[in-house]
């Protein structure tokens, strides 16, 4: 059988059958349309080992004396479980055209069949799943089916990120060992810990050098992502869904397809294993509109303002409020709903509290929309409290480890914020919630939804059996019927904060809330490795409050500002609160990221290279224009940072650059009003006040000396073509 090579944008993954296996010779940089035969590479055979060479194969299997994770694991319910552990999986058919490939393997005597169905989209990124078939006589138990990709041997060092909540998405990296390195996600969701990037690289890659190798798997349940390092020196990368016991049994005929696991390779570092993922996304025919008819709007949020004090009269005040400074789209949080006055009761009673809104929430939204803004509002669809109407009229609806109801005795798992998740797999359960929320929507002028998902949930149960496969499936199916029923409707992914951010949740919402912290400080890196993989106009970023609800800490306006402009930018915060400046400030923000973004949401990412551990210098490339923000994070080991380099500009094209905010003007006294200055020097470069006309490629070679700033300070500046 023929190789199958697949090219797009500078990617190659080809793939030869010698063995009677499908296995990835190569998936990496483009090898150009001819290849040498791949029959005459086969590897050699080491003493002390099996007779033939070991494939590493497309489903890597012990039957083809592969020692590592295998692909697939299961066995047969015939007699007793055990039967058919080991396939030996063999091709039958094989295609490819258009960028897409098709395998199928099959083991007749085990009747099992697996089809593979490889995507080089046109943007580079590889998109691969495998559909299991059981084509035997009786019941297959599904263990775990992988998606499994090779990686060269000159990989030497793995990143991946983790966190917890209002700390996601952070980076750790470590050396290649023998062994297998395994991140194991078993929250009931994707997780404030999980890895939103898994990937390897070339030794010392960063943001804009080395070859990179990452993968993000496109599930909202619990998974498991491996690095395999063998001791022949073969190296793999993947990805599964892991599975509950019992979870997944096939009868004959039935099927069972795992999540996509998306791949991006880059010679150029971690930014380029970023571009294929904004290009694919950009290119999806449901991404959102951002420089067109419905650019992304800014945002308040009342969750900071009012928390669950829900009085028209403040919340008129707040509309008003931001209607005054440019805000587009206005989200009245939780505390609308009936019986919510804290967070103990009312999840799962989706109506309009009477108590509050007497006339519903038609005297907001009028107040909201006359005002020229959009209507939001926050729900948590798959919670319920126990204080609540739906569970006493249906304790039988609560997910948990027992096969018995509430009502009848059975045990029910931890709280957690004082709250259950709802049993979506049950029909009636799920029929509830659609027409609660659909008959809000179709009653009430809501453009955007909030949704929120608040808890883990490690025994996540129905009947007694795990069911945190069925319950992600049938919450896509929820948001897919919503979203048929009301396609003007944009929703927001939110799961306190991060723990649902995955490329599975976003076929079905048009943004995610990266963290509940919105200390500028900790959003410099959450919002940087969220970005890793998702575009800016997908990730929320908010001007919180000066004093952060999360940290603790207090950052000056034009910080939290210039934090915010790189993403989907809104506020959350009172703002009836604000001084003047912070008003002005804040005014100042809105009108520049208006300005700005639609370069910002089609633009390339950017993030520098640099010596100093205090700063970061990160921004977004057009074809005309840029911005960047050069972060001073903490006390710089250097008294001066040096020039600071700024990649990814045209190098042939000359730029004018100067500083949008804040400059020398807006300091102009050590102290001005409630503002101490960023800058702490007797002068600084010339260029910051009068501006600078360069060639990028001076601009990248050269760069730029930075005025010295404080911790916790940043500015702000633009790179125009002339």
């Amino acid at each position: 059988m023929s190789p199958l090579h697949l090219r797009a944008a500078g990617v190659s993954v080809l793939i030869a059958f010698r063995s009677g296996e499908a296995a990835i010779v190569h998936w990496g940089a483009d090898l150009g349309a001819d290849v040498p035969d791949l029959e005459l590479l086969t590897d050699p055979i080491p003493h002390s080992a099996f007779d033939v060479p070991v494939v590493a194969g497309l489903l890597p299997q012990a039957s083809s004396g592969w020692l590592g994770r295998p692909g697939l694991r299961g066995s047969r319910v015939i007699d007793g479980p055990g039967r058919d552990f080991s396939p030996a999986m063999r091709v039958v058919s094989a295609t490819a055209a258009d960028g897409l490939a098709e395998i199928v393997q099959q083991d007749a005597d085990a009747g099992l069949q697996v089809t593979s169905r490889l995507v080089l989209h046109p943007s580079g990124l590889l998109e691969a799943r495998n559909t299991l078939r059981n084509t035997g006589r009786g019941d297959y138990q599904l263990d775990q089916l992988a998606v499994v990709l090779p990686v060269p041997a000159h990989a030497a060092e793995l990143l991946d990120l983790t966190g917890r909540w209002c700390r996601e998405n952070h980076p750790q990296r470590q050396d290649i060992r023998r062994g297998t390195w395994v991140r194991t996600g078993r929250h009931g969701r994707t997780g404030h810990d999980s890895s939103l990037l898994f990937a390897a690289g070339s030794r010392g890659f960063g943001n804009r050098h080395g070859s990179v190798w990452g993968t993000h798997l496109a599930w909202s349940g619990d998974h498991e992502l491996f690095f395999d390092a063998l001791a022949d020196g073969r190296h793999t990368i993947g990805a599964a869904e892991l599975l509950g016991s019992g979870e997944v049994v096939l009868a004959p005929g039935e099927e069972y397809v795992t999540p996509a696991l998306y791949a991006s390779f880059s010679a150029e570092g971690i930014d380029g294993v970023s571009a294929r993922f904004h290009d694919w996304f950009r290119a999806r025919p449901q991404h959102v509109d951002v420089d067109g008819v419905r650019p992304r709007p800014v945002v308040l949020n009342t969750w900071e303002a009012v928390y669950f004090d829900h009085r028209i009269e403040p919340l008129i005040e707040l509309a008003d409020a931001a209607a005054a400074i440019g805000v587009e789209r206005f989200v009245l949080d939780d505390g609308w709903f009936r019986g919510r006055r804290d967070d103990t009761a009312g999840l799962g009673d989706w109506y309009v509290d009477e108590a509050l809104w007497p006339e519903g929430l038609t005297p907001l939204i009028e107040a909201v929309t006359s005002r020229g803004m959009e209507f939001g509002l926050w729900v948590e669809p798959e919670m319920v409290n126990l204080d609540s109407d739906v569970v006493r009229s249906h304790p039988e609806w609560i997910v948990g480890p027992d096969a018995r109801s509430l009502a009848e005795g059975g045990r029910l798992p931890l709280e957690w914020r004082h709250q259950h998740v709802i049993d979506l797999v049950n029909p009636e359960a799920w029929q509830y919630v659609f027409e609660r929320l659909d008959h809000l929507l179709r009653e009430n002028d809501i453009s955007y939804l909030k949704w929120d998902q608040n808890r883990d949930l490690p025994e996540h149960g129905r009947d007694g059996r795990p069911s945190v496969h069925a319950q992600t499936l049938a919450a896509y199916r929820l948001f897919a019927a919503l979203k048929q029923a009301h396609p003007g409707v944009e929703i927001e992914s939110c799961s306190s904060g991060g723990a649902r951010v995955d490329l599975g949740i976003l076929e079905h919402t048009d943004r995610v809330w990266a963290s509940d912290c919105n200390d500028a400080l900790e959003r410099q890196t959450i919002q940087r490795w969220t970005q890793a993989v998702l575009p800016p106009e997908l990730v929320g970023a908010h001007v919180g409050p000066t004093h952060s609800h999360t940290t603790g800490r207090v950052h000056d306006i034009m910080f939290r500002v210039v934090t915010a402009l790189f993403g989907h930018f809104g506020i959350e915060w009172d703002i009836r609160q604000a001084s003047e400046r912070e008003r002005d400030v804040l005014r100042r923000g809105i009108e520049t990221y208006k300005r700005f973004r639609g370069l910002i949401h089609t633009g390339r990412r950017v993030n520098a290279d640099v010596v100093e551990p205090a700063l970061s210098v990160h921004g977004v490339v057009g074809a005309d224009e840029a911005l960047f923000a050069v972060v001073m994070q903490a006390t710089p080991v250097a008294e001066v940072t040096g020039r600071v380099r700024v990649p990814g500009l045209n190098a042939d094209h000359t730029y004018r650059v100067a500083p949008l905010m804040p400059t020398v003007a807006d300091f102009p006294r050590t102290t001005e009003g409630d503002a101490i200055s960023p800058f702490v020097q007797i002068a600084g470069p010339r260029w910051f006040d009068e501006g600078l006309t360069s060639t990028g490629r001076f601009l990248a070679e050269v760069g730029l000396p930075m005025p010295v700033l404080r911790p916790e300070q940043a500015v702000l500046l633009h790179f125009e073509r002339v």
